[in-house]
Order: structure tokens, then sequence, then C-alpha cells
């Protein structure tokens, strides 16, 4: 959640390390790039040899429990686990399932509940909507990983339905979060988590779960820039640089400190690898990064055989781990991110969302899905075993 005070962008200019950094982005933009070519929207489930596929479910019905069980009929997405708000983010997500699984009066539905209440004038959105309130939208700062997933399910419904609307409106929406969102710091090219809160004068606070890799590709195809494909390579680094504790795992918040002093757990949220963090392997896995220290840890603390159940959380400093069991959200995310890192089949179905005790847990287990269908590792192995 957007909790800290607001303050106003600082970009600092890049140092003497930039170029050997904008040559790294090249690399890795021409990497995602290429990857994101074979993430076809709703693409059949590989099934060549060592393609991590599902089985015996039709993930677009489990589409159609979410859609039921969390989108209003007006569109707007409710978080039953929080109060029955709404964010930017719920309305990406479903934006991006509809669109997915074909179902375009849903997308239209969400789009227009999004548009109506929650966009701002520059194309952004603002990150929540509380219905019971005298004012629903107090707080009117954006959420990047909301705008992210917004302006990707634009792209992909605008090919979908052939809509040049929509692509202009996930465009406009590309070039605002350039805009607005990305930032240079200590010859970093950083993505904030909102536009407003997250720089001081000591440190800059990042969320890694923003790092959205495939949406990131998709939006620098839709309107190219160099910025993009430093924001990717830079956005990888700062994986790699924060990972805590037992299994060196990504923290749900972290901070680095101007002139890169320090490199921690952010302070004002508690330094666990949780609800938010999650999120970094699910991208990873998804853009077909599977080499990538971030999912390989997760994939080892998921599988610890010293673990009798997969926790829903543990803390990166103490090594606590939750008293309960991760939700079945987790779950899918790692039993996606086991398959798509190790290349192997999945060996049972993923949850059901029916499973699922509310919004966001759900939200993770269609994440989990479309990850699943659409990562190019599953696609480059059924080329191959198509072709052998």
């Amino acid at each position: 959640m957007l909790t800290e005070s607001s303050c106003l962008p600082e970009p600092h200019p890049a140092e003497e390390g930039a170029p050997r950094l904008a040559r790294m982005a090249r690399r890795t933009l021409l990497a995602l790039s290429t990857a994101a070519l074979v993430l076809t929207p709703a693409c059949g489930v590989g099934t060549g040899p060592g393609a991590p596929v599902e089985t015996s479910e039709d993930p677009a019905v489990q589409w159609r429990a979410f859609r039921d069980r969390f989108v209003a009929p007006d569109g707007r997405v409710v978080d039953t686990g929080n109060g029955g708000i709404s964010h930017s983010e719920g309305q990406g997500y479903a934006m991006l399932f509809a669109e997915a699984f074909e179902d375009r009066p849903a997308f239209e539905r969400i789009y227009h509940w999004t548009r109506t209440n929650l966009r701002r004038p520059d194309g952004l959105h603002a990150w929540r909507y509380r219905p019971d309130a005298r004012k629903p939208v107090e707080d009117t700062n954006n959420a990047t990983d909301g705008d992210l997933y917004i302006a990707w399910a634009l792209l992909r419904a605008a090919e979908r339905w052939l809509e040049p609307g929509w692509r202009r409106e996930g465009q406009r929406m590309a070039q605002a979060i350039l805009q607005k969102l990305v930032v240079e710091v200590d010859g970093r090219t950083l993505l904030l988590p909102a536009a407003f809160g997250f720089q001081h004068a000591d440190r800059v606070v990042l969320n890694p779960s923003y790092y959205a890799f495939p949406a990131l590709a998709a939006l620098s195809r839709a309107v190219p820039d160099r910025a993009w494909g430093r924001v990717m390579d830079d956005g990888l680094g700062v994986l790699r640089a924060t990972r805590f504790g037992r299994w060196g795992l990504p923290a749900d918040w972290v901070e680095i400190g101007r002139g890169g002093s320090t490199v921690q757990p952010a302070e004002g949220w508690p330094a666990r690898f949780s609800f938010d963090a999650v999120r970094v392997p699910l991208h990873l896995a998804w853009s077909g990064l599977t080499n990538e220290p971030a999912l390989r840890a997760a994939t080892q603390f998921w599988n610890d055989p010293w673990m009798p159940v997969r926790p829903a959380w543990t803390d990166l400093r103490s090594g606590h781990l939750a008293p309960y069991s991760a939700p079945a959200g987790i779950e899918a995310v790692a039993d996606v991110a086991t398959a798509t890192g190790m290349n192997r089949l999945m060996n049972r179905p993923l949850p059901a969302i029916a499973r699922s005790p509310d919004y966001y847990s759900a939200a993770l287990a269609m994440l989990a899905r479309l990850a699943l269908r659409e990562n190019p590792r599953a696609q480059f192995a059924t080329a191959q075993g198509a072709a052998a």
C-alpha cells in the first residue's frame, strides 16, 4: 500500500557507469522483447516434452469463477479481504484476465469502471477506491503495478479486438509511466512505486514486485524508448542486490541509500518475503528469466524439505516462518515458479479459485495460470516438441 508521505520526484543524473549500463540495457531489452513476442494472448497450453503444463482443468472456467465472485456488475473488482475496497491493481488484473480468456463484455465493463472512477488527467490511475467513504478516492496518488497491468491489458485488448482507441490509451499510459515513474538515481534507472512519496533525501524506496517484466516489455514495443531497457536491466540488478536472509529472498519493500551506501528491507514495513514479494518469482518465470537468483531462491524456499507445509511468509531478519500455511494463490505461484524454473511438467492441477479465501489469493492463482500458459520456456519447449 502507498503509505509514505508525498514528495516530488528528484531525478539524479547518471554517473560514469552509464555507457556500460546502456549496453547491458540493450541486451536485456532484446531478450525480454524477444521473449514477449511469444506471450500470445489466449495461447494454448504447452504440451511438448519438458513444457510445464496444467492437468485436468480449464483455466477459462477458473476465470469465470473469479469474475463471478469478485467482479461487480458495474465492473468494480472487490477486494474481499480488505473491507470491500478496490485498487487499480485489481482492475488491471481483471482486465488482463478478461482479455486472455476472450471475455470482451467483462473487459469493457471493468475498463469503463476503471476509467470513470480512477483515471487521472495524466492517464494514470488513483490507487484506491473506498465505496463507503464520503469521497471514495481520497488519495489520487497512483500505484505503478496497477498502471502497468492496465496499460498492458489495453494493448493486448487492442490487438485482439482491433480497437485502435485502446492502443492509443495504452500508449499514453506508457508515456506517462516513463515521464512520472522512471527516475535516474546514482546511475541507476529505477521504477518508482508511485509518483509521490518514495524518494527521500537519503534513500529511495522500491517495491521489487512492481517490476512486471512481461508488461514492461510490451510497453517498450508500444512506445519505443531506450529508457525501458535501462528500467528492465537495472530492475534485474535491483532484484539481484536485494536478497536477504537464510534463503536469499526478495523483501516486499526495499530501500536503497543515496550513493548506494545501503541496500536493505525498507523501514516502515515488515522485513518479509510475503504477499507482495511472491510476485517477483512469478514475473521472472512469466518472462522466461529462469536463471535469475530471485527465482531460484524462491523455488528452493518453497520446496525446502524441512518445511512440512509452505508458509505464508518468512521474516528475512529472524528467519521465522508464518504460523500458518500459504493460501491457495501463493501455492499456485510456487507451483508455477517451480515447474517453470526447473522446466518440468506440472504434477497436479493448480489450486481452484474456490479454494482462495479472498480476492488477492484468487488474483495470484489467476496470474499463475497466465504465467504458466504464456512463459517463453513453455512456448519454446512446445515448438521443439512439435519439430522433433
